[in-house]
């Protein structure tokens, strides 16, 4: 069990057997009747954001979380097949589940998979990936039109944005939270 005093953002507990992580926090004290706490909280699962006010003292359970590092396989369609690298047991994983970062998985490369009594709640891939890239056209010296930058298909299949100087066959470093070009990485 955790308290309002025991808050802090972050912190996922469970009302009404959904889970929620604290987004964000505030104790008030008026100068007349109890205090209490405003808080912002999303849905560990659907994403949707509520805002709720508890009472100051009030005790909720606090969800167990566990989060390990697996190593990504293959995928089939909508499954998607990791294997935890001491132990080797494999576990299959939906595309809901694994949402946008499925365009950042390389087979063999690792994730984070974030459990909640034995069921996969979230697939999260590191803030930076360092990918190939397989398909880009020419920069042609002079044409800043497009604001210097070009699109590129990455060994993953996704494409992003880089700039003129970058050519087919670079490895590049992307960010997995927004898919922009973070800088060309030396072979």
């Amino acid at each position: 069990m955790v308290s309002t005093a025991d808050f802090r953002n972050g912190l996922v507990i469970e009302l009404d057997g959904t889970l929620f992580e604290i987004v964000e926090f505030q104790h008030v004290k008026p100068g007349k009747g109890g205090a209490f706490v405003r808080t912002r909280l999303k849905n560990v699962l659907a994403g949707r954001v509520l805002d709720k006010t508890f009472r100051a003292g009030e005790r909720m359970e606090e969800a167990r979380l566990e989060e390990r590092t697996w190593q990504y396989l293959y995928s089939d369609g909508d499954l998607y097949h990791f294997m935890h690298p001491q132990t080797y047991e494999q576990i299959a994983v939906g595309a809901g589940v694994v949402g946008d970062n499925a365009n950042w998985m390389r087979e063999n490369d690792e994730a984070s998979i974030l459990f909640h009594e034995g069921k996969v709640l979230k697939v999260a891939v590191p803030i930076a990936v360092t990918l190939t890239i397989t398909k880009c056209d020419p920069g042609i010296q002079g044409d800043r039109a497009s604001g210097g930058t070009k699109p590129a298909d990455l060994e993953t299949g996704v494409t992003v944005q880089v700039p003129l100087f970058v050519n087919e066959g670079d490895t590049i470093k992307v960010d997995t939270r927004t898919g922009e070009y973070i800088e060309r990485v030396s072979n």
